[in-house]
């Protein structure tokens, strides 16, 4: 990154001195380093831009927005130094004027004490939420509720916030999800950030709005991509479950029963143990997963019985058993000499003392009785 940040104060005002390129990706830092002077009390901000070789619009508006909460801090902020390309870029925009970059700068160098900021390792993010929600959302808890411009202007800050909320559903992903889907649960939880957004505790939209769409997109792989889906009842238990777990965890010091549990949230001890049994079966096992206790490779899948198809003739043998007993001795002999004995009909006609012509008659004949009065059962 070609940038690099000092800093001096005195009293309520801080200078800002930057050098190198100030764009999309290196503003987040200006913002990091001029929220901390708020926070220190230091309201009126100048930035010298003179040593700057690069300024786009993406850093003007973030300049632009500082200016904006330093004057609600009642101070102000204003760019000054300001040549050639950069201030070409700030007279464009259109907002050369209101940034006061004509003013002359009133910081003499002998009263700078200079602190270098480090940038690497700043926790900022990088552009996610557009710089201007959290302004927008400030004059939209202005207005009266029933002010006509409130809804307009609640939709616009969701349309203008659409492109973030859907850059954290991609970052969740995957083949086996839709990305639509994700995108949708990413705008449930963007709407839900918006309308319990708090302007008066004087925080950035986007780091309350980030944790809540996260936790919407969570919650959407919880209770929806289970293997099996739990009830609404069950569901709600377990949240409530989870949550004094952890408070009776600290206040026991050990690990709470489910007696304890039912007793802290009021229910009884069969609705908590009915929770954990669903709650361990709501996500199947893979049949490729190993066998505990076994020395060998053995899966789940190897000790998954299969369906027997003998089972299936069972009740047919029954039957056959039944109707060969209701045919005369003689062809009962030839059946089971050919079917059991495997012989031939010469050699049954040989040993019954009948023609192979007859055998061959009578067995035909008790085939088609057999085959008739089961097809008819």
């Amino acid at each position: 990154m070609d940038l690099t940040v000092t800093v001096s104060t005195h009293e309520d005002a801080g200078l800002v001195e930057l050098t190198g390129a100030l764009d999309f990706a290196s503003a987040p830092y200006l913002r990091h380093v001029v929220f901390g002077l708020f926070d220190d009390g230091h309201h009126h901000v100048t930035v010298d831009v003179s040593q700057l070789s690069l300024l786009d619009a993406g850093a003007i508006r973030a300049l632009l927005y500082l200016h904006t909460r330093a004057e609600q801090l009642g101070g102000g902020l204003h760019a000054a130094g300001a040549t050639g390309t950069v201030l070409a870029a700030l007279e464009i925009t259109g907002v050369a004027k209101t940034l006061r970059v004509y003013d002359e700068l009133d910081w003499p160098v002998a009263e700078r004490d200079r602190r270098a900021v480090r940038l690497d390792g700043t926790p900022v993010a990088h552009g996610l939420w557009p710089v201007e929600a959290t302004e927008l959302l400030n004059r939209l808890h202005q207005l009266a509720p029933d002010d006509p411009a409130r809804g307009r202007l609640r939709d616009d800050v969701i349309e203008r916030c659409l492109p973030a909320a859907y850059r954290l559903a991609r970052r969740f992903h995957s083949t086996t999800d839709s990305l639509n889907d994700l995108c949708q649960v990413a705008a449930l939880g963007l709407i839900k950030a918006v309308d319990g957004f708090d302007a008066a505790r004087g925080v950035e939209f986007g780091t309350y709005a980030t944790p809540t769409v996260i936790g919407e997109l969570k919650r959407h792989f919880r209770d929806r991509n289970a293997g099996v889906r739990l009830p609404r009842r069950l569901q709600e238990l377990r949240l409530a479950a989870n949550r004094a777990r952890d408070d009776l965890t600290q206040t026991l010091g050990h690990t709470p029963s489910a007696p304890e549990l039912a007793e802290h949230l009021a229910v009884d001890t069969e609705q908590i143990l009915e929770m954990i049994g669903a709650t361990a079966t709501s996500r199947p096992l893979s049949l490729d997963l190993p066998v505990a206790g076994t020395e060998d490779e053995t899966t789940l899948g190897d000790t998954v019985g299969a369906g027997d198809p003998q089972l299936d003739l069972v009740e047919d043998r029954t039957t056959l058993r039944a109707l060969i007993a209701r045919l005369p001795k003689r062809e009962q002999r030839i059946l089971s000499l050919r079917f059991y004995g495997n012989q031939s009909q010469s050699q049954i006609a040989h040993e019954v003392g009948l023609s192979q012509m007859h055998v061959s008659r009578l067995l035909r004949h008790s085939l088609d009785y057999l085959h008739r009065r089961l097809t008819d059962q």
